[in-house]
């Protein structure tokens, strides 16, 4: 037998009198492990939660309006608490990418919840410089917390007609409310979610 067969030979036995105690601990460790603990998913079954990242969205300004108002209408007791509807009379808007009016005609109906929330409901029209009407359903949540600043944070709904403002009907969209007191106004801004 040549030098080198010898060396490889006796590396081998080395290996496997040193490697034994390893392999023989690993396999008692997996004989212990109860099957359910690490199920392997079905061959096709996709990726697994753990292996998609978490991505937080971000945002983005669409626009910000002036929304004028006229008084409240009281609308009366429901089980789920008081009813009010707020005309909205006008307003205007702008962001980056667009720019107009609100049109007079909508409506922010109010629901004051028994626990003093309230919820808002607006839908009303905008008009673009350029002439396209803009239909958009405003969700508000407002809530003041004791000792706390208001909640007041949305979902909006816009719908647009296909040409140069159809990108708006591609996004998910949030917003925040501030009342312009004492003036009969609200600031919203619009943003879409990227």
């Amino acid at each position: 037998m040549s030098i080198a067969l010898t060396r490889r030979f006796l590396a081998c036995r080395l290996l496997r009198l040193l490697a034994m105690p390893l392999l023989l601990t690993a396999a008692a460790a997996c004989a212990q492990t109860p099957a359910a603990t690490s199920p392997m998913p079905p061959a096709g079954a996709g990726p697994q939660p753990a292996d998609i990242p978490v991505v937080l969205p971000r945002s983005e300004l669409v626009y910000e309006a002036v929304v004028e108002l006229d008084p409240t209408l009281a609308l009366g007791q429901s089980p789920l608490g008081e009813r009010r509807l707020v005309p909205i009379t006008g307003g205007s808007f702008h962001g980056p990418r667009l720019k107009g009016k609100v049109l007079a005609g909508g409506a922010d109906r109010q629901l004051v919840r028994a626990d003093g929330a309230r919820q808002l409901d607006a839908l009303y029209e905008m008009q673009t410089d350029d002439g396209a009407i803009l239909t958009v359903r405003n969700q508000v949540l407002v809530r003041t917390p004791k000792g706390g600043p208001d909640y007041r944070f949305s979902h909006v709904h816009i719908t647009a007609p296909a040409g140069p403002h159809g990108w708006l009907n591609d996004y998910v969209y949030v917003g925040t409310l501030h009342s312009l007191r004492p003036r009969q106004a609200v600031l919203v801004r619009v943003y879409r979610l990227l």
